[in-house]
């Protein structure tokens, strides 16, 4: 990660807050919810409820390194090595309460949307019998091709049924113009966002996907709050500036490249020093593109009656096919000449069609495919030397067709 960007010291500032904020949440009266990374935050927001993400926690303790300590803790309760390790540590994490932060918060209520998995549903339901509290399923039917209208009705349905749990219990009722103003500024974060990627179509680039990992964090946990809208902006200006001096986030960059699926947490350095070695900056990937890819679907007008079809697109809920399209499109936008495909051992929707995925980049656009076999917290499962060889014949392969 050569070139630092600087605006993420102010990210981390923003974050410790917002831990803190959770961690004395009861002092201030305020409720505390534990929501899926893919899940409608927008009304907790607007009904002042504060949400933690158990997935934002575990890609933290894999950064730390101790997803591997913690995993095997949970195969030791009976849990199976197969299960999605950030399900395995929130449930580890939530008894021992070993992680960089000490656990998280107790919460008050549960909010799992199935639009990224179906594991999220049974992981949620252990830890509402856990803490004896509350639980609402967001379901989003999945989107092979599109949406029809009984879908689309039975989303809206979804966010009715949401708005009347939060009220029961909250005791509140929802304002729906604070309602309409924190939908309106997610739909701006989103938008910024967009732009923060974006700038990685200049050459070279100047952050790559691991900065747009770290990045991430905002708009996934404060998404609708005007703080995330104003860091973003700050952040645009840092890269933009970069672009015009002509800073490359990757020296010497000589091919640019697609990842798939989440980060491996605990390489991310690794990762990114052993590519950038043969001129190779990772400038996109299909993963941070969720949290802006479906910002079309919103109307910032009406957000509550919009809100459910664009969470039911996100890039987990729709078809192989659907997927195949949507990395063709990064490949187009940023110049890309090969694909890194983590083959995630926890994410089975992110990891079962990659194969064909990867068949239908080769047959439409010719360019080469790497498969980084993995697990996104859990370091048992990565091969540094099988992987650092693949890299190397994967650059070769590269480097032989640009000449």
């Amino acid at each position: 990660m050569e070139n630092r960007i600087k605006s993420v010291d102010k990210m981390k500032k923003i974050m410790k807050k917002y831990y803190l904020g959770a961690k004395y949440a009861k002092y201030f009266g305020k409720k505390i919810a534990w929501i899926t990374s893919g899940g409608p935050v927008e009304p907790l927001i607007a009904i002042g409820i504060i949400p933690v993400y158990p997935e934002n926690h575990g890609a933290m303790i894999g950064a730390s390194k101790i997803g591997a300590k913690l995993s095997e803790y949970a195969e030791g309760l009976g849990y199976s090595s197969d299960v999605c390790s950030y399900a395995k540590l929130d449930i580890t994490s939530s008894i021992t309460r070993q992680s960089p932060i000490g656990g998280l918060p107790k919460p008050d209520m549960l909010i799992c949307c199935n639009n990224i998995c179906a594991t999220v549903q049974k992981w949620y339901e252990i830890q509402a019998r856990k803490f004896n509290v509350p639980l609402f399923i967001y379901d989003t039917p999945f989107c092979h091709v599109d949406l029809d209208d009984s879908a689309k009705k039975y989303l809206k349905s979804q966010t009715k049924e949401y708005i009347g749990f939060l009220e029961q219990v909250t005791k509140k009722k929802l304002d729906y113009d604070k309602m309409q103003e924190v939908g309106k500024l997610s739909v701006k974060a989103m938008k910024i966002w967009q732009e923060v990627l974006d700038c990685a179509m200049q050459k070279p680039s100047p952050l790559t996907a691991f900065d747009a990992f770290i990045h991430l964090a905002l708009i996934v946990t404060l998404r609708g709050k005007k703080i995330v809208v104003d860091y973003y902006q700050t952040l645009l200006e840092e890269l933009k500036e970069r672009i015009k001096n002509k800073i490359p986030a990757v020296e010497n960059e000589k091919y640019r490249l697609l990842w798939d699926n989440l980060p491996i947490w605990y390489k991310m350095r690794w990762l990114s020093n052993t590519f950038a070695k043969y001129g190779g900056a990772l400038v996109a990937d299909t993963y941070t593109q969720s949290w802006c890819s479906v910002v079309d679907y919103v109307d910032e007008n009406n957000f509550l009656e919009t809100m459910g079809e664009a969470y039911a697109r996100v890039y987990l809920n729709i078809g192989t096919d659907k997927m195949a399209e949507s990395a063709i499109k990064l490949i187009d936008k940023y110049s890309i000449d090969g694909v890194v495909l983590h083959s995630n051992r926890s994410c089975k929707p992110y990891s079962f069609g990659q194969y064909d995925i990867a068949r239908i980049i080769q047959e439409k656009r010719g360019i080469p495919t790497l498969f980084i076999e993995a697990d996104m917290a859990d370091e048992r499962k990565f091969a540094q030397a099988q992987v650092e060889n693949r890299i190397s014949s994967f650059m070769e392969v590269i480097s032989q067709l640009r000449n």
